[in-house]
C-alpha cells in the first residue's frame, strides 16, 4: 500500500487520537535542535542540515513535493541519533540518496534507486552501499517509516474551521496550509514543535491570509483543542508566519494580544 502522508495510520480505528499519541515517536531527539544551534564550525551538523536537504531536493526534483518532505523527515530523525564523521563529505550525498530511496519505497513511485544514482550528476553509489546506509537509517528510525507528520493533522484542524459550508473555502485553506508546510521545512526552528502544532500553525497563517474575518474564531477553536498547548501554538505561528512572508510587527501583536485575551477569559 502506498504511504499517504495525510493518513499514516490507515488501519487505526481511532485515527486522530492515535495520531496525536504517536507523533512524538516520529520526531528528532529533543537535543537535536540545540545541537544544531550550538554548532559553529564548518564541520558540524548545521551545514550538514543545509547540505543534505539541498541534495534531497535536487535528487527528487522530478517527483511530487511529498517525497522530499518525507526524505528530510527521515534525515532529521537519523541525524538526531547519528553524527557524520568529519572529512567524509561523500557521506552527505549517500545519506541524501538513501533517505530518498526509502521515501521512494514508501511512496511506491515509478522511480528507482538506479534512477536516482544516474540522474544525480554527482557521486554514484552502488545498490549494496545504499542498502547498507538504508539499514543504518532504519535502525535510527526504529523502523517507523510511516511518519506522522504535519499533513496528517490537516483534516482534523480544517474540520474546526467555520466556512459556512463552502467546500471551496475549506480546500483553499488546506491547499495554502500545505504550501506553507512545504515552504517552512527548511527552517530549523520548527524542529522543536510537534507535527500537529506545525499543522495548526500553518492553517492559522493561511486563515490570516485568505479568511481574516474567520481567523479569530478559528484560532479560538484550535486553542480549545485538548491536544494543543497554546504557548507552543503562539511560538510556532510566529515561525510559520515568517516562513510564509506574512510576519509583520502588527500581525504578531494582533495574534499575541488576542491570545492573551483568550487566556484571561478562560
Amino acid at each position: 500500500m502506498e504511504f499517504d502522508l495525510e493518513n499514516p495510520l490507515p488501519f487505526s480505528t481511532d485515527n486522530f487520537p492515535s495520531l496525536f499519541s504517536a507523533e512524538i515517536h516520529h520526531m528528532p531527539s529533543k537535543t537535536y535542535l540545540q545541537t544544531l544551534i550550538s554548532s559553529s564550525s564548518s564541520t558540524n551538523n548545521l551545514p550538514i542540515r543545509r547540505e543534505i536537504p539541498s541534495s534531497i531536493l535536487h535528487i527528487s526534483r522530478q517527483s511530487d513535493p511529498f517525497l522530499p518532505y518525507l526524505a528530510v523527515n527521515y534525515m532529521d530523525r537519523f541525524l538526531s541519533a547519528h553524527s557524520i564523521p568529519d572529512g567524509k563529505p561523500w557521506i552527505f550525498r549517500l545519506v541524501a540518496v538513501s533517505c530518498v530511496s526509502l521515501a521512494l519505497k514508501m511512496r511506491q513511485t515509478e522511480l528507482s534507486v538506479s534512477d536516482l544514482a544516474d540522474n544525480d550528476g554527482g557521486l554514484i553509489f552502488n545498490s549494496a552501499t545504499i542498502e547498507r546506509m538504508e539499514m543504518l537509517i532504519l535502525g535510527a528510525l526504529k523502523w517507523r517509516m510511516r511518519s506522522v507528520n504535519p499533513f496528517s493533522f490537516l483534516n482534523y484542524f480544517v474540520s474546526l474551521f467555520d466556512s459556512g459550508d463552502e467546500a471551496r473555502s475549506i480546500q483553499a485553506l488546506k491547499n495554502r496550509g500545505t504550501q506553507i508546510i512545504f515552504k517552512s521545512q527548511k527552517d530549523i526552528k520548527l524542529l522543536e514543535f510537534k507535527p500537529s502544532i506545525i499543522s495548526a500553525s500553518a492553517l492559522l497563517v493561511a486563515s490570516h491570509e485568505f479568511f481574516p474575518i474567520q481567523f479569530q474564531p478559528f484560532r479560538d477553536a484550535i486553542c480549545s483543542c485538548s491536544y494543543v498547548i497554546k504557548e507552543e501554538l503562539l511560538h510556532c505561528y510566529d515561525v510559520m508566519a515568517a516562513a510564509a512572508g506574512l510576519l509583520t510587527p502588527a500581525n504578531v501583536l494582533d495574534f499575541s494580544c488576542s491570545f492573551s485575551e483568550t487566556e484571561q477569559s478562560n
